[in-house]
């Protein structure tokens, strides 16, 4: 047996793992990493969050990645140059951040890195037949293995396109093996660039669980103040929006895009709600020469009364249903006020604190919980093909020498 492969099968018989969880979003402000003790398989998982901490990326970063992010046409050499680049930048970070925590890299079992989305095509945004879905992560894992030194699993979202899923959300499986709960129905909304949730039945029937993408959280207030409000990147509690009023003429030409017609589960991202998409809304709407104030006000009640929309859909007919927030939406006092004022069904929206898990570190808890279940899981079956959840085991071993 070869050490790499004999290693790994000594982790995966590990009653604890120590599981370093990646993330880095579409909001591009930062890598999430959470060091996480991981115990148990499927429904008996359980974690630790030993330490967390988010690594700004410089405006170096920002500017190289937003040149190739989200757009139909672009350099490929410089997608090509950027995916091995990213894989060590974050490999880097990684051990830079173990070290300021004084962990040894031979203590960790393995690394989860979601990489850096840079485009994600389903067919239903692409429609072109002779294709499927397609989605794009780079930030190569085998760099990001030998750079830190650790072992690596990567590239998650390919094997659930493989399987018929559109690659997203990917929370979901997360989502039903952590947080399940017998006592309550259970909505895990996350509030990123993309707004997503799952719904979770107290059953815990897997056929009866399924996650979708919502449509815009954060990605088109934290470009139009980038753009309007340098060097600002987002609007820190909602000061921005707050001195605007909506226009109603604006909000409905937001809120008609076909996409919020589709069933659940579906998935799109900044390729289709960006800045292009409000200035088509404001040229359709005669709203071009409203004030940046109460564009942005106008944005925060459009991604509110989506993500409403999105919960009431799922909450119809149940008397009791409980709302467990995480993401950068959490930190908006105006949207999650917005939200929670058109759920009539709700007394309040928690966030993911509430069970254990820091909000701003779910996204890179879940991939730990992936790796582990690529690692040691499999007896515990889960899936849901109808709501677009493929019973499958996800992620690819980098080895790190």
């Amino acid at each position: 047996m070869h050490q790499h492969i004999e290693k790994l099968y000594l982790s995966a018989k590990k009653e604890k793992k120590l599981i370093i969880g990646l993330m880095s979003g579409t909001s591009l402000d930062g890598l999430d990493i959470a060091l996480c003790e991981v115990s148990g398989q499927g429904m008996n998982t359980h974690v630790d969050v030993i330490k967390f901490t988010t690594v700004d990326y410089d405006d170096n970063y920002k500017s190289r990645v937003k040149r190739v992010f989200a757009k139909r046409e672009c350099d490929l050499e410089e997608v090509t140059l950027l995916n091995p680049w990213i894989g060590q930048l974050h490999g880097e970070m990684v051990a830079h951040t173990l070290a300021s925590w004084g962990i040894d890299k031979e203590h960790i079992d393995v690394i989860a890195s979601h990489g850096q989305t840079i485009y994600h095509c389903p067919k239903t945004q692409h429609k072109r037949p002779e294709y499927g879905n397609a989605t794009l992560q780079i930030g190569d894992s085998d760099h990001l293995a030998v750079t830190a030194g650790i072992t690596t699993i990567g590239d998650f979202r390919q094997k659930h396109i493989a399987a018929g899923g559109e690659g997203a959300p990917l929370a979901v499986y997360g989502d039903y093996l952590y947080f399940t709960s017998h006592q309550e129905n259970r909505i895990l909304l996350n509030m990123g660039g993309i707004a997503n949730l799952t719904y979770l039945p107290k059953s815990a029937d897997a056929r009866a669980v399924f996650s979708s993408d919502i449509g815009p959280g954060n990605t088109i207030m934290d470009a139009y103040v980038q753009r309007h409000f340098a060097p600002l990147q987002y609007d820190k509690d909602a000061l921005i929006a707050s001195k605007g009023t909506a226009n109603d003429a604006l909000l409905a030409a937001l809120c008609s895009d076909a996409f919020f017609s589709l069933d659940f589960p579906k998935t799109t991202g900044p390729e289709v709600f960006n800045l292009d998409y409000l200035a088509s809304a404001q040229a359709r709407s005669n709203t071009s020469d409203l004030s940046h104030y109460d564009v942005m006000a106008t944005l925060v009640t459009f991604s509110a009364l989506m993500i409403a929309k999105a919960i009431n859909q799922c909450s119809e007919k149940l008397t009791d249903i409980a709302v467990y927030a995480s993401g950068g939406g959490v930190h908006n006092p105006l949207l999650m006020n917005m939200i929670l004022a058109n759920c009539p069904q709700l007394s309040a929206i928690k966030n993911t604190d509430s069970l254990g898990i820091n909000p701003d570190a779910k996204e890179a808890v879940l991939f730990a919980i992936l790796a582990n279940e690529c690692l040691s899981g499999g007896q515990q079956r889960f899936g849901n093909t109808e709501q677009g959840i493929p019973d499958i085991t996800m992620g690819k071993i980098s080895f790190c020498d």
